[in-house]
């Protein structure tokens, strides 16, 4: 391919190529922004500190000033909770005292400590103090914890426990230290989201049972309290329900009072929003009303504990909600009026509300991710522009994803996101196609510097929300049913073909990655399709069979849906399955994969490359030592990006 030989505009005057070390340069990730009073809490997970997750506060409106850490290091806070974790992090307040509870990830032992200070009015006081040492309140023992919840009133930490193949709601004082833990309720499977009522008398929660992940069929179960260690009238008052043939997800129970309900649920086949009121006496619903009837969705795939959309100021509910991989945020009432709040973000997440403000974390395609103040009642946001690269990039060198629609898997309208090449370097369009993982994930618009680093280099980068992805209402989820490895592949074909047939790309340098599941995708492509000419795979799944047979808890009827029962549809995991289409493959190939993973076994990618070097097809594996599913590390993932570049340029011959 020929490199052009003149740049022309200020735009590709004033270039300069990203580089590695800024995609990830030490920016620490935000997760689970919460309101409390005056305050405002995170965890943020520190790329130069090996991945390490830490709690950390400030007040409400002070961007400038720098945030307490609450949990220095080194602790880490992270549950292993279903296995992909979230929900380490529990809170509470009462009075002028802060409690806060995590999972610490050295040993999954629980742990609780107590500050004070959040009524401190002095603006120079902007540190709380300790009020003792942080308690071990159980031993570590053979069981994942997290997605629980605390009351300072009963001094009591209530949450979800993963042992030996089930699910519990347990408890533990707050006062005691290495305690075992006391069982309340036993799940048939799985739990997720438990939230006690206002006045603590009721808890709602979510189950799920295999095969069925989350997002396809659950239901919401209410239960009464005797005293804070025994449930009574436990009933599944939504969703999915034994006697019904029909699937329906439910999403993230919250309290509107003491006996109403606000609760996502997809039975019309739009996670939407739902008001439920339950009995006084016995606890079954009296009245259920669909309070937000739109083509849009108000929840996100269950993939980890802790997510939230929707929220509740005073009489208020506020929700996020995602349109075509576009989110906003909406201001509904009981009734059902909504008001939409004009925002400067596309990507929205973890909202929460109280007393006339909330946060959520934002991004849009000029701006990373970062914590969003909103005053509700006079419509104003705030947040603080984060640029912790070391190269600065203005809007006019930041490449902006483009709508694409096509036709895809069974002539199906798919989207995908263009990102056009910036500045043009090549007569020849490169083009890089990103496989989201899940796959019901979503490609979304939000800042994404790795696709940048591409554009910067002259790449087109295609992000294809194929069949399957979430934000396009239940049956575009469904298309993937019992068709994983077919459809998606088919789509990200398709969506390849129509930048070709439309001028911005080249049909002799096109590369593909994914990870995960994406991975899987992007191997069924290398076997379907002579399309592709490079590709890059994050420890991807490449054995179906050995899939089915050894991963982890969460997962272990999913391929059910995806793929098929395995007793009656076996045939089918043996064909997809990339490590049985090995011949089908000339496409160079590299590999990463970390040696803690507990979802894909390093043992699926080795058999896998040992095969492609038999039949002499360039491949490279790359393992990381203290990676699992999911690189943390900055070094490992700097050098992730350089050998993936090397090897597409390499083999690409660019």
């Amino acid at each position: 391919m020929k490199f052009k030989g003149s740049a022309s505009g200020s735009t590709q005057n004033n270039f300069k190529k990203i580089e590695a070390e800024d995609v990830f340069a030490l920016t620490p990730k935000i997760k689970e922004t919460r309101l409390l009073d005056d305050w405002v809490i995170w965890l943020e997970q520190r790329p130069n500190q090996g991945g390490r997750t830490t709690v950390l506060i400030r007040r409400w409106g002070q961007f400038d000033c720098q945030a307490q850490e609450l949990t220095p290091n080194p602790r880490n806070i992270r549950s292993r909770i279903h296995g992909y974790g979230g929900g380490a992090l529990t809170l509470e307040s009462v009075g002028d005292k802060l409690g806060l509870t995590w999972v610490e990830d050295s040993h999954g032992s629980l742990w609780y400590q107590e500050w004070s200070g959040l009524e401190d009015l002095c603006e120079e006081a902007a540190t709380l103090k300790e009020l003792n040492q942080p308690l071990c309140l159980c031993r570590p023992k053979n069981f994942n914890l997290g997605d629980g919840l605390i009351d300072l009133g009963k001094m009591m930490w209530l949450g979800v426990m993963e042992k030996e193949g089930r699910d519990y709601l347990v408890t533990f004082s707050l006062l005691k230290e290495l305690q075992e833990p006391t069982i309340i309720y036993t799940a048939n499977d799985f739990i997720g989201y438990p939230k006690l009522s206002p006045n603590a008398k009721k808890l709602a929660w979510v189950e799920w049972q295999r095969p069925d992940m989350p997002w396809d069929n659950s239901s919401l179960w209410v239960g009464r309290f005797l005293d804070f260690e025994r449930l009574e009238l436990i009933k599944s008052v939504a969703g999915s329900f034994s006697e019904s043939c029909k699937s329906i997800s439910v999403f993230q129970p919250i309290w509107f009072n003491d006996n109403q309900i606000l609760v996502s649920e997809d039975k019309n086949g739009w996670w939407n929003l739902h008001l439920l009121e339950l009995d006084h006496v016995d606890g079954f619903i009296s009245k259920c009303k669909n309070i937000w009837n739109i083509k849009a969705e108000s929840a996100m795939p269950q993939w980890v504990a802790g997510m939230s959309t929707i929220s509740k100021s005073n009489e208020q509910i506020i929700v996020l909600s995602c349109k075509e991989s576009i989110w906003s945020l909406n201001l509904i009432s009981e009734c059902g009026s909504s008001t939409n709040i004009d925002l400067p973000f596309d990507d929205m997440s973890y909202l929460d509300a109280k007393n006339g403000r909330a946060v959520f974390i934002g991004s849009n395609p000029f701006q990373e991710s970062t914590i969003v103040e909103i005053d509700l009642n006079k419509r104003l946001y705030n947040f603080k522009v984060r640029k912790n690269y070391s190269y600065p990039l203005t809007k006019e060198l930041i490449s902006v994803g483009e709508n694409l629609w096509f036709k895809g898997f069974n002539e199906c309208n798919t989207h995908a996101w263009y990102y056009p090449p910036l500045p043009i370097l090549y007569d020849e369009n490169p083009l890089l196609v990103k496989v989201h993982s899940g796959p019901t994930s979503m490609a979304s618009r939000g800042f994404n510097l790795p696709i940048q680093f591409w554009t910067s280099r002259g790449w087109g980068v295609l992000d294809i929300n194929y069949s399957g992805s979430t934000g396009f209402g239940r049956e575009y989820r469904d298309r993937l049913k019992n068709g994983w490895g077919i459809a998606d592949s088919f789509d990200c074909c398709a969506a390849v073909y129509e930048l070709i047939k439309l001028g911005k790309a080249s049909i002799k340098h096109i590369a593909i990655e994914g990870s995960s599941a994406g991975g899987f995708t992007a191997l069924r492509c290398l076997a379907s399709s002579e399309l592709f000419r490079v590709a890059s795979c994050k420890y991807p799944v490449t054995d179906l069979v050995a899939m089915f047979k050894e991963t982890h808890r969460f997962e272990s009827g999913y391929l059910d849906y995806l793929v098929g029962n395995f007793n009656e549809s076996s045939f089918k995991y043996n064909e997809r399955s990339p490590i049985n289409n090995v011949d089908e493959i000339s496409t160079p190939v590299i590999f990463f994969h970390g040696l803690k993973d507990n979802v894909v076994c390093l043992d699926q990618v080795r058999k896998m490359v040992n095969k492609l070097n038999n039949n002499k097809v360039p491949v490279e594996l790359h393992t990381f030592e203290k990676e699992g599913h999911g690189f943390r590390d900055t070094s490992v993932n700097i050098e992730v990006l350089k050998l993936t570049e090397k090897f597409f340029l390499k083999h690409l011959r660019l």
